[in-house]
């Protein structure tokens, strides 16, 4: 039996009675008892405040307008096409230079296509835009069963361009995305014609761990790399819960609209620049909310937890091709980040930046095109 390699316009249509369900939930929430000193809206020490979380809350419920958020996403050609019996659905905007290059934006989590909402426009100009969500993601979903990990995705990403008609593209990813990047690269290097990568200082927690301690560090250069895995173990709760127990915690992502919120909304607090307060002065709070909204939407809190289960027990490497051009960006920089991924200097565009952090197409948006084009301009 052959698969139907059509590739089906879509519309998102989000249906009244589900938008009604939403606003009665959050109408409904059954807050937990405030801790007595614990009233600082900008303490994130605990987790997310309750403070903060009821003020994005209430404005998710009176506030903010799906609707027109819809409509804009909808600007955009979207198809959805299935491989290997799960649904893809992706956002293709093509440019109008002739000559444009394929090129291929892979999101992560917590995040979506809605992440690059701001960024398309700033590529177009020498770039057909292809954003596929990653399976249990969006509107790639329902999941078709288990074992979609980052080679099977990127092999249904490939076939993907090939339905789209581009042989040869580029590929940018930041957090899983990532990693979907490396691997397409890795398989298809014939095809790939360079990968860039966006990065934080995120990685520096992973020292030790997923990567090796470089070599000759001083004491206080150890010191902030310890403190940096403090500080990312502090963070990765989430992670682990994804890693080993998704049908748990999906449980109360897919029942509760603040769960979510909550789950989702403290990660571009404790992901962006530590300039920023709270997460909407480093994002913007509608662009934000419709991140969370769609994760709603499609119950996708809980299938896409699956997907790091997958990865965790894949036995799956992180690779990099040796032999497609690469180039990296950095947000909210370190100054021990490329002594600790890059000791050798072996990456030729290497960019740094003070501003941003994990979500670079969203709080770094000019600085993330100006680099993307920079860097495929010069191995063109």
């Amino acid at each position: 039996m052959h698969e139907n390699n059509a590739l089906t316009p879509f519309r998102i249509d989000i249906s009244p009675a589900d938008l009604d369900d939403l606003r009665n939930r959050l109408a409904h929430t059954r807050w937990p008892n405030p801790v007595p000193g614990r009233d600082d809206r900008t303490d994130f020490s605990r987790g997310i405040p309750l403070a903060y979380l009821k003020e994005l809350a209430e404005y998710w419920h009176d506030g903010f307008d799906w609707r027109a958020q819809e409509a804009k996403l909808n600007e955009h050609e979207q198809v959805t096409t299935v491989v290997n019996g799960q649904t893809f659905h992706i956002v293709h905007v093509r440019s109008t230079n002739p000559h444009a290059t394929p090129l291929v934006l892979n999101h992560g989590w917590p995040g979506s296509f809605v992440e690059y909402q701001q960024l398309i426009p700033l590529l177009t100009d020498e770039f057909h835009v292809v954003i596929p969500s990653l399976p249990g993601f969006g509107f790639s979903t329902p999941l078709s069963g288990t074992g979609w990990e980052l080679a099977q995705t990127a092999k249904a990403y490939a076939e993907i361009m090939t339905r789209l008609g581009y042989e040869r593209f580029a590929a940018h990813g930041t957090d899983i995305g990532s990693g979907t990047t490396g691997r397409l690269a890795a398989d298809y290097p014939e095809r790939v014609i360079g990968t860039h990568l966006g990065f934080d200082p995120l990685l520096l927690g992973l020292v030790g761990d997923k990567f090796p301690y470089p070599e000759g560090l001083a004491e206080d250069e150890i010191a902030q790399i310890e403190a940096a895995r403090t500080e990312g173990s502090a963070d990765r709760g989430y992670l682990l819960m994804h890693n080993h127990r998704p049908d748990t915690i999906g449980a109360a992502l897919t029942d509760s609209p603040v769960g979510q919120l909550a789950w989702i909304a403290e990660k571009f607090k404790t992901r962006t620049n530590g300039s920023y307060q709270t997460p909407d002065e480093s994002v913007d709070r509608d662009q934000l909310l419709t991140n969370i909204s769609l994760y709603w939407f499609t119950r996708s809190g809980e299938s896409s937890a699956q997907f790091y289960y997958e990865a965790e027990h894949s036995d799956l490497d992180l690779v990099m091709a040796t032999h497609v051009p690469t180039g990296w960006a950095v947000f909210n920089t370190h100054p021990l980040l490329r002594r600790a991924m890059d000791p050798g200097k072996a990456i030729s565009h290497w960019s740094e930046f003070p501003e941003g952090g994990h979500f670079p197409a969203m709080d770094a948006t000019e600085l993330l095109a100006n680099d993307i084009h920079t860097f495929f301009r010069s191995i063109s």
